[in-house]
């Protein structure tokens, strides 16, 4: 079958052919319908994950070897079964749940295997979704679609619960209160598009770029804001009445970060969920003086997932904008959303 690998941290992937994988024990072979191309990708790909200062989270360091197979957010068709694989049968389509723990730990058994502290995800641990077949360990890894067309459904096991999961940490908000979403890129947009089916806030969105913040209005923002703008944050208070109640940083970036903490109302929640890097200096002062919650959010869980589903086949999220690219142009992909040439999501199809 043919993969496409990182051979070497930030070099264009490599088209290589490797082995089907046989499937033992319950695990279940997928031939590759479609997977999502994630900015964390692009970390990925460099091999590490700025910290700030000049430290860096190296991906080798935590038993990453190359050559690699991204690609975390996969559906597929079941083509095979191991011996003790029960609850899908070949021909089943289905979304991957990449966010797999070690299965053993009091995470994993409470279902939060996002927390695990030996995680096996696929696209990060073991091979992902760049390429023609995946092995999954186990078949409640894998979530049924039905109703819900296959690219769009790709980008739920990632982008989906992370905008998702993000959103319910602020669900309390009342219809009067704003909500301040930082960033209109893939993410943004998906917290955008289902903002309305679990927060009832009004919704003001800040991102750099012109065109995004278009994307944003047509996504369901009320409001939105150029947070480059020397007058960005005078405009913020105006338009929610002296400071958001919350705000999900979407992207991750000292100055995004920053945004978002001073623009906070009293008694605000910031919840950080991009993984720019780099590093932010706040006044300690502040975090009592301003009685803000800082939150960060990573991935979701399962029922997430689930969830999120079952909103996009009842219609209540906007779908994100999409960039269809076949599978064999995941090199290509990459480079174009490390540029920043992606509005929305790119899905490689191979159907």
């Amino acid at each position: 079958m043919k993969a496409w690998q990182i051979t070497r941290w930030g070099e264009p992937l490599e088209e290589r052919e490797v082995p089907v994988p046989e499937p033992r024990g319950t695990e279940v072979l997928l031939r590759v319908r479609a997977c999502g191309v994630c900015h964390s990708d692009i970390h990925i790909w460099d091999g590490y994950f700025d910290l700030g200062g000049g430290r860096r989270a190296r991906l080798e360091d935590s038993g990453m070897a190359l050559p690699f197979t991204m690609g975390h957010e996969p559906l597929g068709e079941v083509a095979a079964l191991g011996p003790d694989a029960e609850g899908v049968v070949v021909g089943d389509l289905r979304v991957v749940y990449p966010w797999i723990g070690c299965g053993a730990c009091d995470d994993c058994a409470r279902d939060e295997e996002l927390l695990c502290a030996a995680p096996a995800i696929i696209g990060t641990r073991q091979a992902g979704g760049y390429a023609e077949y995946l092995v999954v360990p186990h078949p409640r890894y894998l979530v049924a679609f039905d109703g819900v067309d296959p690219a769009v459904a790709a980008t739920a096991a990632c982008s989906g619960i992370t905008a998702y999961s993000a959103l319910t940490k602020v669900r309390g908000l009342r219809e009067e209160q704003s909500l301040l979403i930082i960033g209109a890129g893939g993410v943004g947009l998906a917290a955008i598009g289902m903002a309305r089916a679990v927060v009832g806030a009004r919704l003001v969105v800040a991102d750099i770029d012109p065109a995004k913040r278009e994307a944003a209005l047509r996504a369901g923002a009320d409001h939105v804001i150029d947070n480059s703008n020397a007058a960005a944050r005078r405009e913020l208070r105006s338009l929610t009445g002296g400071g958001p109640a919350a705000a999900i940083d979407l992207v991750g970036a000292p100055a995004s970060v920053r945004f978002g903490f001073d623009g906070l109302a009293r008694g605000g929640t910031l919840v950080v969920v991009g993984l720019f890097g780099g590093s932010v200096e706040i006044s300690t002062s502040m975090f009592p003086l301003k009685s803000v919650n800082i939150l960060g959010s990573y991935v979701g869980t399962r029922q997430d997932l689930v969830e999120v589903l079952q909103l996009m086949r009842e219609g209540q999220i906007t779908p994100v904008p999409l960039v269809r690219r076949q599978l064999s142009d995941a090199p290509v992909a990459l480079q174009d959303l490390r540029e920043g040439k992606v509005l929305g999501r790119c899905v490689l199809i191979n159907y």
